[in-house]
């Protein structure tokens, strides 16, 4: 089994690094790690004999590995995704960091979850993605997005987004700026602003002004093949793009396009978990003392 170890930060789990690679070598795995985060392991974590090279970017990332292990928060696994990219390597991600929707694997369940892999107790979840484009490149050669796109001022006045979905107008939302959210992101800053949650294999986006100065404007669920077309007016000229963790000013003439990506990403989910289980332990639903 060849496995890649994606992480940012290691001073969280280097107690548990050295359990993970005593496991890797026990169980006689190849491991490809990334170079910063190898650089950071402890020295018997870099001794292990399980190692067998690193890597730096997806362009030397092995595309023939068995799965990609990330090893940190959600910001770290959706990382992670930019390194994958389409080769179609499934993901787990190892909760080092806060709230993990993404990274769901806690720290003290790390040897039964890789127990778990290395019995094929598993199944495989296709998430699906969203593109950005604005004609010119802006986002760079992997213009995707896990968890969400948004668009924000930059300064402190609000702006005006002109939304229109398969060239049809939506709204003019006056804001601080607007949300677009797969359901893998519903859980993400979507929820922060009152969005609502879906399950990570519906099939729709979520249209979400943030801090709308209208007591009327509500969260939008539209079919996820739908194209949104984004245009925004501003006193700055300018306004700030998120594609999940990777952010760009753009100026106000531009046009963005939102659409499904034509690829999805792989993720593991281990028998013993479940999305619902999930969400009542991450948002603390049902604590109360009547229960």
């Amino acid at each position: 089994m060849k496995a890649a170890i994606f992480g940012t930060k290691t001073t969280a789990i280097e107690q548990e690094l050295t359990e993970i690679f005593r496991w890797f070598e026990k169980n006689k795995y190849r491991i490809i790690v990334y170079k910063p985060f190898f650089d950071e392991m402890p020295a018997v974590c870099k001794q292990s004999a399980s190692i067998t090279g690193h890597f730096l970017s997806h362009k030397d990332f092995p595309q023939d590995s068995d799965l990609m292990i990330s090893i940190g928060g959600d910001g770290t696994f959706l990382k992670a995704v930019n390194i994958v990219r389409k080769s179609n390597v499934p993901l787990i991600g190892i909760n080092a960091g806060r709230m993990g929707f993404l990274a769901t694997i806690a720290k003290n369940e790390i040897l039964e979850a890789l127990d778990q892999i290395n019995n094929n107790e598993y199944s495989l979840e296709q998430r699906s993605l969203i593109e950005s484009d604005d004609g010119n490149q802006s986002f760079g050669d992997f213009p995707f997005a896990l968890n969400e796109a948004t668009f924000q001022k930059k300064g402190s006045g609000m702006i005006n987004i002109h939304v229109n979905i398969n060239n049809e107008f939506l709204n003019s939302y006056w804001a601080d700026g607007l949300i677009i959210s797969t359901p893998t992101g519903s859980t993400a800053y979507s929820l922060g602003v009152g969005g609502p949650v879906m399950h990570p294999q519906s099939n729709g986006l979520i249209i979400i002004p943030i801090a709308p100065h209208s007591l009327t404007v509500r969260p939008l669920i539209v079919p996820c093949n739908n194209l949104i077309e984004i245009k925004i007016e501003s006193r700055d000229k300018q306004f700030l793009a998120t594609i999940d963790s990777r952010s760009v000013i753009l100026p106000v003439t531009s046009t963005i396009t939102v659409k499904p990506a034509q690829f999805t990403i792989q993720l593991i989910k281990l028998n013993s978990k479940n999305f619902y289980a999930t969400l009542r332990n991450k948002l603390i639903w049902g604590e109360d003392k009547r229960n």
